[in-house]
Formats: C-alpha cells, sequence, structure tokens
C-alpha cells in the first residue's frame, strides 16, 4: 500500500521569542513536588490544538530492509511515515518534525506491532540539530548524527593491541572502532518494534536576526514534545505509548538520560506551552545511554580528577598542574556531596576510593571480558603486548596507574568542557555554545570559568539564567530529587579508553539511579572509545524483557 507523502508546513524561522527563552511558570496540573517534579504520571500544562496534532495512521510508504542481526539476516516490510510535525507552533519545523517506521512482516511472518515497545531513537551529537524532514526510510536520517539514524562513530582499541596481534588502533580516547557499526532503529525493527526518530532543534541554528534559537533547553524542549505527541496519539500511532525506549550517544545520551530522568517535571512546562506541545505526559518507560556527557556543571573537575595526569591529543603535553589540582578539589567535595554509595555493597563513593571502585566494577571485569574472548593465541599476544595485566584463572588485574599509562592520551584541553576562552571558534566550544543566547554564541556556565575568561568578561557573574538552564539540562538535578516521573529502567554502556568525559560520570549516574532502587545494566567495553556497542543485541532483548513484550 502507498500513500503520497504528508504536506509540509512552511518552515518558520525567527519568532518574536528566542526559542527556549519562555519564563518558567505553566498552567495548573496535578500535585507537584517542591521541586517542581510532577506527582502523577501524566503531564498537563500545553495549549495546543488537539486538530493539529493527530497523527494520519493511513499516510505511509510500505517499505522493505535486509537487516542483519546476530541472528543471521532478517527481510523486514515496514511501514514508514515521512516526516510529521510533533507540535502545534514550531519555532522551525525542519527540524520539530519525527518519523514512524512500523514493522508488518519479518520473513514472511505477519506482524501485529499494535501493543510492541517503542524505540525512540535520536541521534543528536555534540548538541546540533537533527532534521529527518528529508528521510526516505527507518535508516536514512536528513541530518545529525550519532546511534539514532545509521552507523555510529567508533572507538579503536589500544597501539599495543595493535603490536601483539589484537584488534588494532590507537589508545587515545578520541579513536574509533570498526566493531561499533550498529544501526539500533534496524535492529529495533527486525525485533518486531515500532521505531520513531525524532528531530530536534540544536545550538548551531540561527535565525536572520542572527539569533541562536536552537540553545539550551530547546533539545530537551523538542524530545519531550515529540514523546508527549506519541502519547497523545495512543491508538494512532501503532505501539505502546506506555513503552517507549529512549537511545542516544555522547549529547545523544546525555539528553537521553535527561528525558528519563526528567519525566513530567513541571519546569518544562513554559516552555512546552510555547510551542503548543500535545497535553499528555512526557515520561518513557526506560533509558538507553551510550557514552552520556552529563553533569556539565560538574564535568570539569571530574575529567581532571580522572585524565589530569595525561597529555592532551592536540598539545602532546600535559595540561597545567595547578588549575588541574584545582579543578580535581572541586570534584573531590562534589563527590562527597552526592553521598553516593557503589554496586555490589561496596560502600560510599569518594574521590579517594574511586579509582578501586572504577577497577573493581568496571574496568578489570572489562578486561576479561575481552580476553576471554580472544583465541588463546591472541589472547597470549595481547598479553605479550600489555604486560601491566596480570591475568590468573580468568580474572584480569592491574592497577590504576598502569591503567591510565594505557590510555595515554586526553581527548580535551583544560576545562574539557566550559572553555577560557569564548572568543576562539564557537565550533571548538560546543558546550559553551549550547549556552548561548540571543545574538550571544557562547556564554560560561561555570563560576570557575567565568572568572578565568580570556575574552574579556572575567570577574563578573554568570548570567542570571544559567542556574536554571543547567537545571533543564542536567539529569542529575531530577534524579537527585528521586523525580517519580523518572524513567526506572537504565541501560548505561562507555568505552574504557573515552575520555571524552570522565568515567565516574557515568558511573556517578547509574549508582544514582541504582540507589533510587530503578534496574540499571552498566557496563564498559575494554580498549573501546568514544560512541562504542558492542552489544546491541543485547540491547534489543532487553527492551524486550524490561517490558514484558513477547511479539
Amino acid at each position: 500500500m502507498r500513500k503520497k507523502g504528508i504536506k509540509r508546513r512552511n518552515v518558520v524561522m525567527g519568532i518574536g521569542t528566542v526559542a527556549g527563552a519562555a519564563t518558567l511558570g505553566g498552567v495548573a496540573r496535578s500535585a507537584q513536588a517542591d521541586d517542581g517534579t510532577s506527582t502523577s504520571g501524566s503531564a498537563h500544562g500545553s495549549a495546543a490544538s488537539s486538530d493539529a496534532l493527530v497523527f494520519d495512521k493511513d499516510d505511509y510508504t510500505t517499505l522493505t530492509a535486509t537487516i542483519s542481526t546476530d541472528d543471521g539476516d532478517k527481510e523486514v516490510k515496514y511501514r514508514f511515515y515521512k516526516a510529521v510535525t510533533y507540535v502545534a507552533n514550531p519555532v522551525d519545523e525542519a527540524y520539530q518534525s519525527l518519523t514512524v517506521s512500523v514493522p508488518v512482516e519479518i520473513d514472511g511472518k505477519a506482524v501485529d506491532a499494535s501493543d510492541a515497545p517503542i524505540l525512540f531513537a535520536n541521534s543528536i551529537a555534540g548538541f546540533m540539530p537533527v532534521s529527518v524532514q528529508t528521510a526516505t526510510s527507518v535508516n536514512a536520517m536528513g541530518g545529525g548524527g550519532g546511534q539514532g539514524g545509521g552507523t555510529w562513530p567508533s572507538a579503536s582499541a589500544s597501539a599495543s593491541a595493535s603490536a601483539s596481534g589484537g584488534t588494532g588502533g590507537s589508545a587515545s580516547g578520541g579513536g574509533e572502532s570498526a566493531q561499533a557499526n550498529t544501526n539500533l532503529p534496524e535492529l529495533g525493527l527486525a525485533a518486531g518494534y515500532v521505531v520513531v526518530q525524532p528531530g530536534c532543534r540544536g545550538r548551531t541554528l540561527v535565525n536572520s536576526e542572527g539569533v541562536y534559537y536552537g540553545t539550551a533547553p530547546a533539545v530537551i524542549v523538542d524530545l519531550k514534545a515529540a514523546v508527549r505527541y506519541l502519547r497523545f496519539n495512543k491508538d494512532r500511532i501503532p505501539g505502546d505509548t506506555e513503552r517507549i525506549i529512549s537511545t542516544g550517544g555522547s549529547a545523544g545520551g546525555e539528553v537521553s538520560a535527561l528525558l528519563g530522568a526528567s519525566g513530567d517535571s513541571r519546569l518544562y512546562d513554559s516552555y512546552l506551552k510555547e510551542l503548543g506541545a500535545a497535553d499528555a505526559s512526557d515520561a518513557i518507560f526506560a533509558t538507553g545511554a551510550w557514552c552520556a556527557i552529563v553533569d556539565l556543571e560538574n564535568a570539569d573537575g571530574a575529567y581532571e580528577w580522572n585524565w589530569g595526569s595525561l597529555t592532551a591529543v592536540s598539545t602532546g603535553e600535559t595540561v597545567d598542574a595547578a588549575d588541574s589540582k584545582e579543578l580535581t578539589n572541586q570534584f573531590v567535595d562534589y563527590q562527597a556531596s552526592l553521598h553516593l554509595k557503589g554496586l555490589n555493597g561496596f560502600g560510599p563513593l569518594t574521590a579517594r576510593n574511586y579509582d578501586r571502585y572504577l577497577l573493581e566494577t568496571y574496568l578489570q571485569p572489562a578486561a576479561a571480558t575481552y580476553l576471554k574472548g580472544l583465541s588463546a593465541a591472541d589472547r597470549t599476544a595481547y598479553l605479550a603486548g600489555n604486560t601491566f595485566i596480570t591475568w590468573k584463572n580468568g580474572r584480569a588485574t592491574f592497577t590504576w596507574d598502569d591503567y591510565l599509562a594505557h590510555v595515554g592520551t586526553r581527548q580535551k584541553n583544560l576545562p574539557a568542557f566550559d572553555g577560557f576562552d569564548l572568543s576562539v571558534s564557537i565550533s571548538a566550544l560546543d558546550t559553551n555554545n549550547e549556552f548561548g543566547l540571543g545574538t550571544t554564541a557562547g556564554r560560561h556556565f561555570t563560576e570557575y570559568s567565568q572568572k578565568r575568561d580570556a575574552s574579556g568578561t572575567a570577574g563578573k557573574r554568570l548570567d542570571s539564567d544559567i542556574p536554571e538552564k543547567l537545571r533543564l539540562m542536567n539529569p542529575m538535578y531530577h534524579l537527585r530529587k528521586g523525580n517519580p516521573g523518572r524513567s526506572k529502567h537504565w541501560w548505561i554502556r562507555l568505552g574504557t579508553i573515552d575520555t571524552y568525559t570522565s568515567l565516574t560520570v557515568s558511573a556517578n549516574l547509574t549508582a544514582t539511579v541504582d540507589g533510587l532502587g530503578d534496574n540499571v545494566s552498566h557496563l564498559m567495553y575494554w580498549d573501546q572509545g568514544h560512541m562504542s556497542d558492542l552489544d546491541p543485541g543485547d540491547f534489543i532483548k532487553w527492551i524486550a524483557k524490561v517490558t514484558g513484550y513477547r511479539g
């Protein structure tokens, strides 16, 4: 069955207010917690025309794809719904739209996806905008990056592995791995799930008046609006809208985690109302986050604690020791303030014992898994090239210092996120650009960097709206408040040579949700860097397990 494509609305550029700059407020809702989170299972606060947001279930194209899975190739026939706008008052329709893919036949067998889980796969990279408007199939996104629409950027194994017959590559945390070429949307489709791929605004969008209209919190507001659209269209869009699973990597992983952590928080009400988002819940069931760049206001200190002794890729030199120590001390205080306990009965997590925690909980088990997966000859060669590892009775042990020497270099300079100099090319300062406002391309979001600013604003205070923006953009804020509308199921993954952020970031995220009693699966991939995904098939099976879906 083939229907003609949907009608496109004109792209709206440069409306009267800056995207995401509305004041907080919102209309009356059900009982609310003091921190602004919803205590009910539904979010209300948007004033959208119901007619404008009704999904046309008959407007699709039938396509066929051959998809490689752990169980072999599968031929999938599916209905593809081209880009549909998910808000009534879009700022830019080119980005505020989503596609829907619904399997109807797998290997010749009819599939009923009416109650299937919904895989909500974002393809955000670097907080850049994503458009799906020209997408013509489940694996052909119209823009953006990451794991939501195509193959992941990958990360390589270590140089010592290459020299000893291992998997090859370079042990700098910015490497890429041939093993990471996965496409979760296709795998979800092959498993019988409904796949939704949302577009969203991003930090580089500028209108004709020079106003940045995709900076924080536009990205999370858009994804929340897209979730509300799905829930509003329950029984029109195939799939179980109570079983939405978000995925994303890097900045997309951050936003995926934020979407899961902030479900039904009223802090976003005024932003959603301004867009004409659907009057529905924006809570999701489960969250997948790979290499998530979260907790930005505390990330510089965490980075120096983890990678401060390593040489920078760009300069080949170590960073200023005094600055690194000062930021590390910030992490010491911050970590103590979290009052977290490690997994498996480890006890309180502090800056003093975090290296041991990472070794015992993640790094040594990851190395052991990797070594067990090698042939005897390759394992012998790898160990000969990596003599810092002691291999005995199927266990790998090594010291923290030896692990750092193995990683070798750090991907980012100091500070890793809130750069001192805002006058340099903003493309190199993506997090500063994410906090841009109006015609200002980038702003500081930490007091430390604001005081050390190298572009003329040193000594000034942070802009007054920054604390609010940080709350809106940090999943840790919502989780530390115990937001009742949060996702209760978490899949978190990270490569052990990923120096795009500190290893403590994902470990703290994991410890936080575990402490709340949520279901969490967190692993690290040995000798893999940024955006790695070595067990995508397991993730697809995990979805079936946590949702109870039997197909």
